[in-house]
């Protein structure tokens, strides 16, 4: 028999026990059960709480009968317990009830929690409710790789099977928590921004479009907040933070998913070494009060928050690992001849600046390990960044990169409006030569910094990287509870 064929038969002999509970006057998905304890706390306090009546609520995910009594292993999301059944105590009508509990039954327990013979912490059942029958039977083998895409898929299912999926997701609100609550003690005041934009900005990325009836014009799912926070420093709002949904139509990939959570932060009077600063407390700060120390292990390496982080420029790391020098390269022909020297392919209007970021997406990233602020952009790389007083070729501008991935974005931010306009216009030059991921111009935010914006930092930081990071999470999948995935037809 198929496996499919196999499941619709033990489907359909619960539609048939769902009918004999009916016809019992049972209703098989009840209402609101209050309880008072939850089967961790009745572990924990046990000391406290033996002989006590207590009322929890949970599925069942185990059975097994002995004659007139009978066990079943109850699941909330603190943890499970054993529930005891004897015929005697919860009357014969009861027991029949007992013997009809599918795996996966959600149901109401009364009774008095007790050690068994073998010391094993339980609850004695002195009454039950069905809450709700489970009618699709949960699958026997649901780890392993054959499994991963219908994880995914049935998230809800996973959740019941996988108790270190769950591990997973309560880390991240805590993380997340924790995130808003340094923000908050240092003056930032979280805030809100358009998710539909009539210009998608502050990022280079393709962005997803739709399209607004009424106002007959098409929109953008934003690709960053960045422009819509930074117009709010121009109001006069200082330090302003959002923890926010980005959309960006890109491939799919264990690091990348098209719907992503990044926290972005501006502060007024600020430049980008004020975010390194920002950067290192906060994520210090996070590690320590969720995890209670700066050292966690990600894919058997362990990996220490503990700060000051190295602080190195991007034109050193390439040296450092590759022993080419770019400060000795000053034109665009020798950045290309020097590429094709190291083995890379690169096209013939590819400036320095994008040549040197593409030398060290190839060669640098992949030994990047530790924290460490990479800083020094190329300006072509770095469309919104204040230039580099001292040499303007560069921006002031870094990024973190913790095991082999990027995990925060910064600059001092670029105030001054024509030169803005002048990048803006060098973007959409790019755009007409087919580059959809360039920046688009946008007039209203040229008009924003024309009143005036005072000199500031800003910073973006993935927050499901980061959660991939502190949870030893091999794929960005496993961070979000419905990553996008292909349809199936």
């Amino acid at each position: 028999m198929s496996e499919s064929a196999n499941i619709s038969e033990l489907k359909q002999v619960r539609l048939d026990k769902l009918q004999e509970l009916r016809e019992l006057g049972v209703d098989p998905f009840g209402a609101r059960f209050e309880r008072d304890c939850s089967a961790q706390q009745i572990v924990d306090d046990f000391e406290f709480m033996e002989g006590q009546k207590v009322k929890l609520a949970g599925r069942i995910m185990s059975k097994r009968r002995h004659g007139k009594a009978g066990f079943a292993n109850l699941q909330d999301l603190s943890g499970d317990i054993q529930l005891y059944f004897r015929k005697d105590d919860v009357g014969e009508d009861r027991y029949e009830l007992f013997k009809k509990l599918d795996i996966g039954d959600i149901l109401g327990i009364e009774g008095v929690a007790f050690r068994t013979q073998k010391g094993e912490i339980s609850v004695h059942v002195e009454n039950f409710t069905y809450l709700s029958k489970a009618l699709s039977p949960l699958p026997e083998k649901w780890h392993g790789l054959k499994d991963i895409e219908m994880r995914y898929r049935q998230r809800y299912v996973d959740l019941i099977v996988n108790p270190e999926v769950r591990a997973v997701f309560i880390k991240r609100s805590q993380i997340i928590k924790e995130i808003r609550k340094y923000m908050d003690e240092k003056g930032f005041l979280e805030v809100e921004t358009p998710m539909m934009q009539p210009i998608p900005g502050g990022a280079t990325a393709r962005p997803f479009i739709t399209y607004h009836n009424s106002l007959d014009m098409d929109l953008y799912l934003r690709i960053a907040p960045e422009l819509y926070l930074k117009r709010l420093l121009v109001g006069g709002m200082e330090k302003v933070y959002e923890i926010n949904r980005s959309f960006r139509n890109e491939g799919i990939s264990t690091r990348h998913n098209p719907e992503f959570t990044m926290l972005e932060i501006y502060q007024a009077y600020g430049d980008y070494e004020d975010m390194m600063n920002l950067m290192e407390e906060l994520t210090s700060s996070v590690v320590d009060k969720v995890f209670g120390t700066m050292v966690i292990k990600f894919e058997d390496q362990e990996i220490d928050f503990t700060p000051p982080w190295p602080r190195v420029t991007m034109l050193q790391a390439i040296q450092d690992c590759t022993g080419m020098d770019f400060h000795q390269v000053t034109s665009d022909q020798e950045a290309r001849q020097a590429a094709e020297g190291m083995g890379l392919e690169v096209g013939p209007s590819q400036t320095r600046g994008e040549i040197i970021n593409e030398i060290f997406e190839a060669f640098v990233e992949k030994t990047l390990i530790q924290p460490v602020f990479i800083y020094g952009h190329p300006v072509e790389l770095s469309p919104l960044a204040k230039r580099n007083a001292a040499d303007p070729r560069f921006t002031d501008r870094f990024e973190v990169y913790i095991m082999q991935r990027e995990i925060a974005n910064a600059f001092s931010e670029l105030n001054d409006p024509l030169d803005q306009r002048n990048r803006f216009l060098q973007q959409v030059e790019k755009r007409v030569s087919g580059d959809a991921e360039a920046h688009m111009m946008d007039e209203d935010y040229i008009n924003a910094l024309e009143y005036g914006m005072p000199p500031a930092g800003g910073m973006g930081i993935g927050i499901d990287r980061l959660v991939m990071l502190m949870t030893d999470s091999s794929s960005i999948r496993d961070v979000i509870l419905f990553p996008t995935l292909r349809r199936r037809d």
